[in-house]
């Protein structure tokens, strides 16, 4: 039996802190345009008391987007000890491609995979480069589809990225450009022949993906800066933080619940839940509505913690970067009281732009790699 294992993993994070004193000398505006009168020392103590969020990383004016995907990854490849050359697939996360630091043009032409694929010399003319424009959910996607691929034998080894700059799509006269962040992540993916080591299912179990594509498609855009006088870009994240948080709230528990129905699987199988992060609130009231669907208490054992690690708090919202980095942090044993032991089931899950929802169930192999 083919089973799609990752081989490798890796991440890069900016050197760049970005505490929530910086946010001090700003000027936030309203939907108006007009000027918050609410101090912008109490704008921060609220974001940062629902958010969770008190330091991001911003990239060096030096990179682009495609060059942090390539060094999140080579370490992937690094890790996977898998000849480049070997690789089928490139397929890259994003929304924004390369955006210059100094016109804020965003470039994806040739495509950020492609441009991975040249960074990392891949000479192999039958690696095919492709993109995946999904929101937030996009690296999860790229996994899915990789995965399809593996399972269709169309391939046997496929590198997935996911990487965004957002702090040079942020409108820094909007609060919640507090928010975001910069980032990348990266695995690889391969089909591995299982059949002598177990009759269990191991790598990626089931997957699943919906698109809420009608009144929910812009509860997350682009548009101008709230401060008509602000000219540096045109293109500007934008977001309806309410609709989304009820959105997610809706929506995100039951699809997390059908897919461990479809697999036979209960919640108390899965070791971890790997979210994107965005917002800490949010994170935990959509566990908190997945635990009550399963009469689970959640005050007495410490369950929220334990299950779910966090690191919003650290490096703000990377958007596809998030769950990537989440992953290869834990394997690597860099958050504390947070380990994957072999055999351990996790549950891998995003939501964002336009509105997606996807998840992954993987159960780790107990066989070396």
């Amino acid at each position: 039996m083919i089973q799609s294992i990752i081989t490798g993993t890796g991440h890069f994070l900016p050197k760049k802190i970005v505490k929530n004193d910086f946010f001090l000398n700003h000027n936030f505006c309203d939907e108006k345009g007009l000027k918050i009168k609410k101090s912008i020392s109490d704008i921060i103590k609220k974001f940062q008391k629902i958010t969770e969020i008190k330091e991001r990383r911003y990239i060096d004016k030096n990179l682009l987007n495609s060059d942090i995907a390539a060094i999140a990854a080579k370490k992937a490849l690094i890790d996977s000890k898998i000849c480049k050359e070997k690789i089928d697939y490139i397929i890259s996360a994003h929304n924004y491609g390369n955006v210059n630091p100094i016109s804020f043009q965003s470039d994806i032409v040739p495509s950020i995979s492609a441009k991975v694929k040249n960074k990392l010399n891949i000479k192999n003319i039958k690696c095919k480069p492709y993109d995946m424009i999904f929101g937030c959910p996009g690296w999860i996607e790229g996994m899915i589809l990789a995965n399809q691929l593996l399972q269709a034998k169309y391939a046997k080894n496929i590198l997935i990225t996911g990487s965004e700059t957002l702090s040079r799509v942020i409108d820094p006269y909007d609060k919640n450009s507090m928010i975001f962040s910069d980032g990348s992540g990266a695995a690889v993916l391969s089909a591995v022949l299982m059949n002598n080591y177990s009759s269990e299912k191991y790598g990626i179990i089931y997957h699943d993906s919906q698109c809420n594509n009608n009144d929910e498609l812009y509860y997350l855009t682009n548009g101008p800066s709230l401060n008509k006088k602000y000219k540096n870009s045109l293109v500007n994240i934008k977001m309806n933080g309410k609709k989304i948080y009820e959105y997610a709230l809706t929506e995100v528990p039951y699809f997390l619940k059908n897919i461990l129905d479809n697999t036979n699987l209960h919640l108390r199988d899965i070791k971890k839940i790997l979210i994107h992060q965005a917002n800490a609130k949010m994170d935990y009231a959509i566990l908190k509505r997945l635990l009550k669907l399963y009469d689970y208490s959640y005050e007495s054992d410490n369950f929220l913690e334990k299950i779910m690690p966090m690191t919003v708090h650290k490096f703000g919202n990377s958007s596809v970067a998030t769950v990537p980095t989440l992953l290869d942090l834990i394997i690597n044993k860099k958050i504390s009281n947070h380990r994957i032991y072999p055999g351990d089931i996790i549950l891998m899950v995003s939501l964002g732009a336009s509105m997606n929802i996807n998840g992954i169930i993987y159960r780790f192999p107990i066989t070396k790699k």
